[in-house]
């Protein structure tokens, strides 16, 4: 298990917890394959999970800095990693539930995006900012965004890179709900709660209904392996100025 990616269970309830609340609790290829097993390893006495990040932000995506210098298969790795991961929360047999306050950007908006339900701070955001990177959106990517956002939203949000407030989120269909961020974690264990107090059996026959409309990303996801991960001389040069503006912030 990666020290960034930490796993408490007590129950019926597991919590997922991303990052130490360092870097915006960006996750490297080695978190994202331990968040990939936390999922597949779960027990079967969990009826819930929620995720969340350390400290004041859910997470900003990726680890950048392992990027700087990596050859373009490794930078393919790193995003099979991402999908896996998200993979692996949607195919989980019981409900997960995202706590979202900070951000939720980029590879971390596609691990929020791949939870069943999503409680906002009302201070938090959430979007995809990465064409400037030079990242090249995978239909998998797209796909989870525009089945809960609708195309026209998705792609909006893909070809600015605007990031959505917690009331637009919930006006979109991103978020279940939006509290102030004081509350936040009551209301998403009053939540967790509600369904923790179904039997286990009908909440994964209930998660399994509803995964029937997740056709389209699961085909995207198949496909993921089709083509590179970024254009990756504009990928260079937009890690490396991304960082540069990090250093002097």
């Amino acid at each position: 298990m990666s020290a960034n990616v930490t796993v408490h269970s007590s129950g019926s309830h597991a919590e997922v917890v991303l990052g130490s609340g360092g870097s915006a609790n960006a996750l490297g290829h080695d978190d994202w394959r331990a968040l990939e097993l936390a999922f597949r390893n779960l027990s079967e006495d969990i009826r819930v999970v929620v995720v969340r990040g350390s400290g004041s932000t859910f997470s900003a995506g990726s680890d950048l800095r392992e990027w700087v210098h990596a050859a373009p298969h490794d930078v393919d790795r790193a995003f099979a990693a991402m999908e896996a991961a998200c993979t692996a929360i949607e195919e989980c047999p019981t409900p997960v539930i995202a706590q979202v306050n900070g951000v939720a950007a980029g590879a971390g908006c596609q691990l929020a995006l791949a939870c069943d339900l999503r409680v906002f701070a009302d201070d938090a955001r959430i979007g995809m900012p990465i064409a400037r990177l030079g990242i090249l959106v995978s239909p998998a990517f797209a796909a989870r965004l525009a089945l809960l956002a609708g195309h026209g939203l998705a792609r909006e949000l893909l070809y600015t890179g605007r990031l959505l407030s917690a009331a637009e989120a919930v006006a979109s269909g991103l978020a279940n709900r939006r509290v102030p961020a004081s509350e936040l974690s009551a209301a998403t264990a009053e939540l967790a709660a509600a369904v923790a107090a179904q039997p286990r059996a009908a909440l994964v026959a209930a998660k399994q209904a509803v995964s029937v409309g997740l056709s389209p990303t699961r085909a995207a996801a198949d496909s993921f392996a089709s083509g590179p991960a970024v254009s990756y001389e504009d990928f260079q040069r937009g890690v490396t100025a991304f960082l540069s503006r990090s250093r002097h912030q």
